[in-house]
């Protein structure tokens, strides 16, 4: 009985290392693709992403919700694949709202994995709303888990969809979603989302945090303008 229950454990042992070589391997190939576009190019995929978003009234985001919002974060193209194992790499930007503008845009990575029968592969957009300044706090921070260190919640759907339930009104982060065309509120429960250091020196020829960026005042670079123009439209204001 002892040996049957160490060779059961050691074929689970193998079997968890397996799938976590072949996820390390996978996210690894997103990434490599993710690397490919310039933070220039990310900016105006991000603007142009929010802009086709919020053109659909009714499938865009509420207006009442992103009046409330804190900051924003915007992953256009986040890559997802599968082989027995599932990986998500994506790279973006976050902006926060401070005196009359939003701030500079700081660049993030999401990331994250799942198991189970599965094969393909796909690119989503994503947007996260932060709501309070709770959420706020774990933005800032070098690392957080969706799920684990910041709850969330999916977005509902349509510029007049009511913002005012009790969910979404203690929520710290809200989050949507789109692929092929289909836009949806998502969770992303188990995402993790990191300052994008090596992103920050290609853009502003420092590897400044998000914090750093948000915070400190940093002025947006000239790649910025467009992404800056979409986010301070006068009918998202507070």
């Amino acid at each position: 009985m002892q040996r049957s229950k160490t060779g059961a454990l050691a074929r689970y042992s193998f079997i968890h290392m397996l799938k976590r070589l072949l996820l390390a391997g996978l996210l690894g190939c997103l990434l490599l693709t993710a690397q490919e576009e310039t933070p220039d190019k990310r900016l105006q995929n991000s603007a142009t992403t929010f802009r086709e978003i919020m053109a659909a009234p009714d499938h865009a985001i509420p207006v009442a919700l992103l009046k409330r919002a804190l900051c924003i974060v915007i992953v256009p193209g986040m890559k997802k694949a599968a082989f027995f194992v599932g990986g998500q790499y994506g790279r973006g930007f976050a902006s926060c709202r401070t005196p009359g503008d939003w701030s500079a845009p700081a660049p993030v990575r999401l990331r994250g994995g799942s198991f189970g029968a599965q094969m393909g592969a796909d690119s989503t957009d994503i947007v996260l709303l932060i709501m309070n300044q709770k959420g706020l706090e774990r933005l800032l921070s070098d690392k957080f888990s969706i799920g684990a260190d910041m709850a969330a919640v999916a977005g509902p759907v349509g510029r007049n969809a009511t913002a005012d339930t009790d969910v979404l009104l203690h929520a710290e982060m809200i989050g949507w979603s789109r692929s092929r065309g289909a836009f949806a509120g998502v969770s992303l429960n188990g995402t993790i989302v990191e300052s994008d250091k090596s992103e920050a020196q290609r853009l502003y020829g420092r590897p400044w945090s998000s914090r750093e960026i948000i915070r400190g005042g940093i002025a947006p670079p000239e790649a910025a303008k467009a992404f800056q123009t979409e986010l301070g439209r006068d009918v998202y204001r507070k």
